[in-house]
């Protein structure tokens, strides 16, 4: 079964975030919209108070001045974009529309004969946006029967208010992506600092006793007369593959120094080291371009090159193979590192998620192996992915590095 230990922990705290921006989102569309009508009814009433004194002055005309004048000043206090139709839909009266576009003075030879004319085009586009805003306010005149109808749009008040939940969310979600990347990157360098330090701290407690164990090989050897045992070289190779691994932790958090070196060669070399300490019933196949180099810090490619292959023979159940390629791409000056194994396979859908921290098929697995394996990769300037895999069948990964020195054919004649 497929486990990851921190994603479990990390989803707690993203589904808090969620919800609480979730409630921030619902909260203030709520209020807004509760103000946005309360805004919309007071600005209804106005228009209708507007018609009412409209109606005024045109029902009454032999009130007395002192009436009328009041009845103006009502009206003209109450701003408000509107239009004044008749039965026919032609435009009677306006008010608060721009003077740019209502009031247009004809061009003519002479100025004398120069007059204002309409725009009738933003007239007509005014009049459609009012009606499809809001219902008409029907004002009854005292001659037969007649009706105006008064429309009106929105102050630009009540406009903003509508669009400001939206620009605010906007800006509370880029206040939280900020805050969810500046999280994530505090957290990822506290847990790479811990990683570094626990890494270096075992590097350092590791070199006292591989010093002990060299000195006793070499005690031994004196003392047993033992110069050609095979027994006795397999553990030294042991106990200097210990040391090698002490340097690799003792070096982590540092930038690895990467020298040219033959990609072949190195990858056999391990392979070696590694075949004689795995069961007889899988085999190791080597094969490809054996003169093609690239940058490499041997030490870390090591570390690849066995994370790759504890995989592959972790994948296989009972018996099987690992088959390793190597082979340079000329036109892009590439080199391809391939490795196969005939294991379990991984999902198609595992095959970005198996490099992630934490993530393991296995029961006793730290799932650290090919994340570090990637990083690694990353430190020699290059790339690996998942080339191919089938479940039931095997996996393929591949690693992507740029060449570096090619070697040149003598030529014959």
């Amino acid at each position: 079964m497929q486990r990851n230990p921190y994603r479990h922990h990390r989803q707690h705290w993203k589904l808090f975030l969620f919800l609480f921006a979730a409630m921030i989102a619902a909260a203030s569309l709520l209020y807004t919209n509760y103000l946005t009508k309360s805004l919309s009814k007071s600005e209804r009433t106005k228009a209708e108070v507007w018609a009412m004194s409209t109606r005024t002055i045109v029902s009454l005309p032999d009130v007395n001045d002192e009436f009328i004048s009041f009845i103006y000043a009502v009206r003209d206090s109450l701003s408000l974009p509107a239009i004044i139709t008749d039965d026919t839909g032609d435009i009677i009266f306006w008010r608060d529309l721009d003077s740019t576009r209502t009031n247009i003075q004809t061009e003519a030879s002479d100025t004398l004969s120069s007059k204002l004319v309409y725009d009738p085009g933003y007239f007509a586009k005014e009049l459609a946006e009012m009606q499809r805003r809001h219902a008409p306010i029907i004002i009854e005149l005292e001659t037969a029967g007649q009706k105006w109808f008064v429309y009106y749009k929105d102050s630009d008040a009540l406009r903003q208010l509508r669009i400001f939940p939206y620009i605010q969310l906007s800006l509370i979600a880029i206040f939280l992506i900020i805050a969810y990347t500046v999280f994530n990157s505090i957290k990822r360098s506290e847990e790479n600092l811990v990683w570094v330090g626990m890494a270096k701290e075992a590097a350092h407690q590791l070199g006292t006793p591989i010093s002990s164990l060299m000195g006793w090989l070499e005690l031994a050897r004196a003392t047993f007369d033992t110069e050609d045992s095979t027994l006795f070289d397999e553990m030294e190779r042991d106990v200097y593959r210990l040391e090698v691994v002490a340097d690799r932790f003792s070096k982590i958090g540092s930038d690895p120094h990467l020298s040219n070196h033959n990609i072949y060669h190195v990858v056999k070399e391990y392979m070696d080291y590694f075949r004689v300490r795995t069961s007889g019933r899988i085999s190791f196949e080597l094969e490809g371009d054996q003169h093609v180099e690239a940058m490499l810090n041997v030490q870390l490619f090591d570390w690849i090159v066995e994370n790759l292959l504890k995989n592959a023979v972790n994948a296989i159940e009972s018996e099987g193979k690992v088959h390793i390629s190597i082979h340079e791409n000329i036109a892009k000056e590439e080199i391809f590192m391939d490795v196969s194994d005939t294991g379990r396979g991984v999902p198609r859908s595992n095959w970005e998620t198996i490099f992630l921290p934490g993530f393991t098929t296995r029961k006793r697995g730290w799932g650290l192996g090919l994340s570090l394996t990637k990083r690694m990769v990353k430190l020699h300037r290059g790339q690996i992915f998942v080339k191919e895999s089938e479940v039931g069948k095997g996996t393929t990964f591949r690693i992507i590095l740029k060449s570096n020195l090619r070697y040149e054919p003598t030529q014959i004649g």
